[in-house]
């Protein structure tokens, strides 16, 4: 019998979430958006998945997302390398967590454009 290995990713796409990270003092206190693009790989384990309990309901990785946002960190590889281990640890069955954070509107004087990170992990 062959076995046919399919794949699915669940997406959390732009979320805009506040927070207060950065390196920069007036960073922990003045705070900066902050916008999350998360990818969340893995195995169907039957044929058709017909309930949220094959997957991984994004709901739940939304508040997972929202909670440890809330919780400064100096760097946001910190935050992005934290949240994939979170997130696997929670879900078992994920294969690979792609996570990146953007920062809106960084500290710089004189700079157009945003920053971040992007983290990919696989289990």
């Amino acid at each position: 019998m062959t076995h046919h290995s399919h794949q699915l990713t669940i997406e959390l796409k732009q979320v805009r979430l506040y927070g207060y990270h950065g390196l920069y003092e007036n960073e922990s206190f003045t705070g900066n958006e902050f916008e999350i693009d998360l990818h969340v790989r893995i195995e169907p384990t039957v044929a058709v998945i017909r309930n949220i309990d094959e997957s991984i309901s994004y709901v739940n990785l939304f508040e997972l997302l929202k909670k440890r946002m809330q919780q400064s960190e100096a760097l946001l590889e910190t935050l992005a390398m934290e949240i994939a281990n979170l997130i696997h640890k929670e879900y078992t069955g994920v294969k690979e967590v792609t996570i990146s954070i953007t920062k809106i509107t960084p500290p710089f004087e004189n700079f157009s454009g945003k920053v971040g990170v992007t983290y990919q992990k696989s289990f």
